[in-house]
């Protein structure tokens, strides 16, 4: 056996890379075996824009399926229906000093995306790749943005509350004062005609204070089970005695067994009785109406995968009336805009607050053909609710609801 001379001993491994007594070596199957169970999304990729890894949370959040050989190909290739993300990775090797809690919005499904990256350095310090690490931060936005219009709403209340009763006092003592002097000036016709007209727009301004208040008021929600064929006749009875219906047909299609729906169901009968009152009124007396109910297994809406979307229903009220002008369909739930002449324009403002509040989407598009209007509703059966549901008793009948 040969030994070195003495003078020319073989160095050993530098004292960085030489093992130290219980090192065990880990198998690479144990860093595959880690990055998959982190509950974040992780992306790793080379130098060159080849991926080397990608776990379940990032397919989720990124709303693709897992494709067993992804690994191996260009980042580009497998992330083509997220191009926001592909540059974010790609801009990694020449960004200094790298984000840290980033976010960029994902145009195809709209979900907000917080990341921060790091650089793969060898034992060299040569870089020869990046880690994206990231979070579905939609679910967390929408928290924070109810949360903003919560304070917002409150302190408008406030405000509304002083305001609507400084003013309804003086409109009763209007309406009382010129409903006495009808009764006394039963022999002047042209008085009697101004007075009724007084009465009419006092009570007119009272009904806008009251809608007002309303809106700015927190929605607080009674959840009971809500059977939804029982709420669509019940709004269409009460849609019926505001706005009579006149020749208009309607179809009311709702399969059988259809699931109930948790939410409170005084405010979701305010929200079709808005909807019909708003069709029968279109219409005008002439033409069609079709109110439709279906079961979907899963909410096409926006989830994450601390929040996916269950089962629910899909609601949809179609008139072939006029429909709403491209140019101000966008703004129609938006407050206090109407292209009514005597309208307050919070009647549908509210309709969205009351959805929003089921945790569900309300969308407006024109009919088939583009004839008329297509109001469509998705409500979850069973709506996480950040308040603590409060159950309405056996007996307890909520009352009626004012529509806008």
């Amino acid at each position: 056996m040969l030994k070195p001379s003495p003078g020319s001993e073989v160095a050993g491994p530098p004292p960085s890379l030489q093992p130290r007594r219980g090192d065990d070596i880990v198998p690479e199957r144990f860093y595959r075996d880690l990055i998959s169970g982190i509950r974040n999304g992780v992306i790793v990729i080379r130098h060159d824009g080849t991926l080397v890894a990608i776990n379940d949370a990032a397919y989720a959040s990124l709303d693709m399926l897992p494709g067993a050989a992804d690994v191996g190909r260009p980042i580009a290739a497998v992330l083509a229906d997220v191009p926001e993300m592909v540059r974010v990775l790609e801009g990694a090797f020449g960004t200094d000093p790298l984000p840290n809690r980033a976010e960029v919005k994902l145009a195809r499904t709209g979900r907000s995306i917080g990341f921060t990256m790091s650089l793969v350095r060898d034992g060299l310090g040569i870089v020869s790749g990046a880690a994206l690490f990231f979070r579905d931060l939609t679910r967390v936005e929408q928290l924070e943005e109810r949360e903003r219009l919560r304070d917002r709403l409150a302190a408008l209340g406030e405000m509304a509350a002083a305001i609507a009763h400084e003013v309804k006092n003086p409109l009763a003592g209007i309406e009382v004062m010129a409903g006495l002097l009808k009764r006394r000036l039963t022999d002047n016709p042209e008085a009697q005609t101004m007075l009724a007209d007084i009465i009419g727009e006092a009570k007119m301004a009272n009904a806008i204070v009251m809608e007002v208040l309303d809106f700015v008021r927190p929605v607080r929600l009674q959840v009971e089970d809500v059977e939804v064929a029982e709420l669509v006749q019940d709004s269409l009875h009460m849609a019926d005695s505001l706005v009579p219906r006149g020749n208009v047909a309607v179809s009311v299609d709702l399969p059988e067994h259809l699931p109930p729906v948790q939410g409170d169901g005084h405010q979701l009968r305010q929200v079709f009785t808005n909807l019909l009152t708003n069709a029968f009124e279109a219409l005008s007396g002439h033409g069609r109406l079709i109110v439709q109910a279906t079961a979907l297994a899963s909410l096409p809406l926006p989830a994450t995968p601390d929040h996916p979307h269950g089962p629910g229903v899909e609601i949809t009220v179609l008139d072939d009336g006029p429909g709403i002008p491209d140019s101000v369909r966008d703004r129609i739930f938006n407050p206090f805009f109407t292209t009514k002449p005597r309208g307050s324009g919070l009647g549908l403002a509210i309709v969205r607050k009351v959805v929003d509040a089921h945790e569900g989407r309300i969308e407006v598009h024109p009919g088939p053909d583009g004839i008329g209007t297509c109001f469509r509703l998705l409500l979850p059966l069973a709506p996480s609710l950040d308040a603590a549901p409060v159950r309405l008793p056996d007996d307890g009948a909520p009352g009626g609801p004012r529509p806008r």
